[in-house]
């Protein structure tokens, strides 16, 4: 969820210092100007230096050895990875370092980056802000007791297809091999949780249930709270999931209801893929090492949240926004719980029976 001003305030504290003590000499960033510093990273000069900062400290804390580079020289190395997916030869120029050293400089920012993620990836966990979070959700769309949106987020990868059961294991439900991570966010398209990698055919109620979170919410530990899953999902106490096939005009009024929130998810990964185009392609996967792919996907949503944070726009728009993926269907049908399927009758019972006297029009595509 968003962080409120005084509690990011309070982070950046804790990251940098209450006087920002923690002087450095000038940064090599400072060699960009402001609309070429954006093109190279994708991202704000505050957001970088912010960026910048919050490494050196964990860096600090972590490093045993020392490295050739300053700790700017190795998150400039990384973030124009992130941004174009390749190192681009004016940052290596100025550096000095090659394509093949600057894999193990992208490993070690990752690493830090992605520990960031308790801070900046943050589930509405006190009473009062799932109140806050449900009500947004509420007022957009007409569907109560929300607290965000879950979906399975795919990355291209490549596999060798000379390993046919490695290989396919990589291939998911539109034919291409990916890794497959999944992910919430809210109304704002602030991510909430994002979990472990898992290879591309791995079905969506499977990640659901090996989750943290998913445990987490099946407890009730968040209260009696939902979140908006696609059709992979499977109809629970807590995952609302569309009707399959509408019988009333109510349920179609639900169905249209539960498009429009699950659509700011899209937004959400068509913004971040825009941003941080290493995701559009994470190179060559095995099944038994996903450790650093996982890292790479979770630092660009750490940075996502921060680039919000920052009021950062995202890149334009090239060509169509990836459509989610409509669900791995299991071949055989599953029970739905009965108690599920009566909770969802009633919130539509008592939300969609009939037509708001205030239609909104068709929700346009935001940046998120």
């Amino acid at each position: 969820m968003a962080f409120s001003l005084p509690v990011w305030l309070a982070v950046q504290e804790e990251l940098l210092g209450p006087d920002g003590e923690d002087c450095v000499p000038p940064s090599c960033f400072d060699e960009f100007d402001d609309e070429s510093l954006f093109k190279m990273f994708h991202l704000t000069r505050p957001c970088v230096v912010f960026l910048t900062d919050a490494v050196r400290i964990r860096m600090k804390a972590v490093a045993t050895k020392k490295t050739p580079l300053s700790v700017d020289a190795m998150v400039m190395v990384a973030l124009n990875y992130y941004a174009h997916g390749v190192s681009c030869a004016d940052v290596l120029q100025r550096v000095g370092q090659s394509q093949t050293d600057c894999l193990a400089i992208i490993s070690t920012v990752s690493s830090v980056l992605a520990g960031m993620s308790d801070q900046f990836i943050s589930f509405p966990e006190i009473r009062e802000a799932r109140a806050n979070v449900a009500s947004k959700i509420e007022k957009f769309c007409g569907i109560p007791k929300v607290l965000g949106v879950v979906a399975p987020a795919h990355f291209k990868i490549r596999a060798s297809p000379y390993e046919k059961d490695t290989f396919r294991s990589f291939v998911n439900s539109l034919g291409y091999t990916s890794v497959v991570s999944q992910i919430m966010c809210d109304f704002d398209g602030n991510i909430l949780n994002v979990e472990k990698c898992c290879v591309g055919s791995t079905f969506e109620q499977e990640m659901w249930e090996s989750s943290f979170k998913g445990r987490e919410m099946e407890e009730e530990l968040h209260g009696a709270y939902w979140v908006i899953g696609g059709k992979g999902y499977l109809l629970s106490k807590h995952v609302l999931t569309p009707v399959s096939e509408p019988a009333n005009d109510k349920e179609s009024r639900f169905n249209e209801a539960h498009t429009k929130i699950y659509n700011v998810m899209r937004t959400m990964l068509g913004s971040l893929k825009r941003r941080f185009r290493c995701l559009m392609q994470l190179g060559f996967a095995q099944e038994g090492s996903l450790d650093k792919k996982s890292n790479i996907i979770k630092t660009c949503c750490v940075l996502h949240n921060i680039a919000k944070k920052f009021s950062v726009p995202p890149p334009p728009v090239a060509g169509k926004i990836e459509p989610l993926h409509p669900g791995k269907q299991r071949s055989v049908p599953v029970e739905i719980n009965l108690e599920a399927i009566n909770a969802r009758r009633e919130l539509i019972n008592s939300k969609f029976s009939t037509v708001s006297s205030r239609r909104d029009p068709p929700s346009k595509e935001k940046d998120v």
